[in-house]
């Protein structure tokens, strides 16, 4: 479980640590945050499967992603006194993110390309990596770190070794370093990273995935798309919780039921709920209704993740649903770490009614995303690897 997120430089987020716990809501104000953190974790997550860089080079490179304001906000600005103005900048150009838990913790470090000679100029490069055991990053803990081109790990006696030093400044450590024998640490830290999951924007417009009858196959794991919903539903009820699954549509959808047919391996995803002559199909539900049902099937998967982050699954769904859709979060959360980012007070007021919700609320000041009444005493101990 990860008990502290950081972000230093990333859009809003100048230097932001945020705790975290089992079942946590992200919450605040339109243009508070909320989204820049949640792309930050998508990055984190992108990095172990090599395409931090890239993602960051279709948000614009580092000019367009990198803290706007200036590297030190003074107490005379914060109190009003003073105008916001320009400093001289004195450390490199740095965006950094990072993570830990009890076990291990893991940080990158990406700065301005050096290459001249290149027409991706919008990549930026892998200055600093580091893994490292327990919560806060020590050199004294370190287990595999990577400057420049040159990555090393720490064997159990204690002495480092050169693995590799001519990484591309585009790759990480973590994917292109998969040794089991000499970085077992680092395997394991990849793929618990691979295995966080997101959902963001499930459609439900008339023409989405999850309203098309389909070849449906066992899925453990809906899809990001919805495409696979009926299958992923009748997979619950064969080897899920199914009794779950309904306590979830009837808490939602009193005296309702989720049937699914299946016609020559075509799945057909079909709701029956009392006064109806007949099961209403994919195709005529509601949005809000068949949002709820994509939620449904991805909190409820048979395959719980370590980590798994939805953003504003409140969309499209009407006040009365709310209760429901904090109670199947709260299931979910029995089985999966879940980070839930929403502005809707209701939706938080469900959830912290339902269960023991860590709730962190983001505010803009000046500019630079905070999280409320957090002083810097306050925040998780957390220290960024040298460059």
């Amino acid at each position: 479980m990860l008990s502290t997120v950081a972000v230093e430089n990333y859009r809003s987020l100048r230097q932001l640590v945020v705790p975290l716990r089992q079942l946590n809501v992200i919450t605040g104000h339109n243009g508070s945050g909320k989204s820049n953190l949640y792309r930050a974790l998508r990055l984190l997550t992108d990095s172990a499967r090599n395409g931090a860089v890239a993602a960051l080079a279709r948000e614009g490179g580092l000019s367009s992603t990198m803290w706007a304001g200036p590297a030190v906000i003074g107490k005379g600005v914060r109190r009003g006194r003073h105008q916001v103005q320009g400093t001289v900048r004195t450390d490199p150009v740095s965006l950094r993110l990072g993570f830990a838990g009890a076990d291990f913790g893991y940080a990158m470090d990406l700065g301005l390309p050096s290459a001249t000679n290149t027409a991706f100029g919008l990549d930026p490069e892998v200055k600093v990596e580091a893994l490292w055991g327990g919560p806060v990053w020590r050199t004294a803990t370190a287990i595999a770190q990577r400057e420049g081109p040159t990555a090393r790990v720490r064997d159990h006696d204690g002495k480092w070794h050169v693995m590799t030093d001519v990484l591309r400044p585009f790759d990480s450590m973590l994917s292109e370093l998969a040794d089991p024998v000499r970085a077992p640490e680092l395997i394991h830290m990849r793929e618990g990273m691979r295995n966080w999951r997101f959902y963001d924007q499930l459609r439900t417009d008339s023409g989405a995935p999850a309203r098309q009858t389909r070849i449906g196959t066992r899925t453990t794991v809906l899809g990001h798309d919805g495409a696979d919903l009926a299958a992923a539903l009748q997979t619950i009820r064969e080897i899920g919780d199914d009794a779950a699954l309904d306590d979830a549509v009837n808490r939602a959808f009193e005296g309702s039921h989720v049937e699914i047919r299946s016609d020559n391996g075509r799945f057909e995803l079909l709701l029956r709920q009392p006064g109806m002559l007949r099961p209403l199909g994919a195709g005529e539900l509601s949005d809000g209704t068949l949002r709820y049902l994509l939620w449904t099937a991805a909190l409820l998967t048979p395959r719980p993740p370590q980590l798994l982050v939805l953003n504003e699954p409140e969309t499209s769904l009407h006040p009365e649903l709310l209760p429901a859709l904090a109670a199947l979060i709260a299931t979910g959360a029995q089985h999966s770490q879940v980070i839930a980012v929403t502005h809707s007070e209701p939706l938080v007021a469900a959830l912290q009614a339902t269960a023991d919700v860590h709730t962190v609320l983001l505010t803009k000041d000046l500019g630079e995303t905070r999280i409320a009444g957090q002083r810097q005493l306050d925040q998780p101990p957390w220290h960024w690897p040298p460059r």
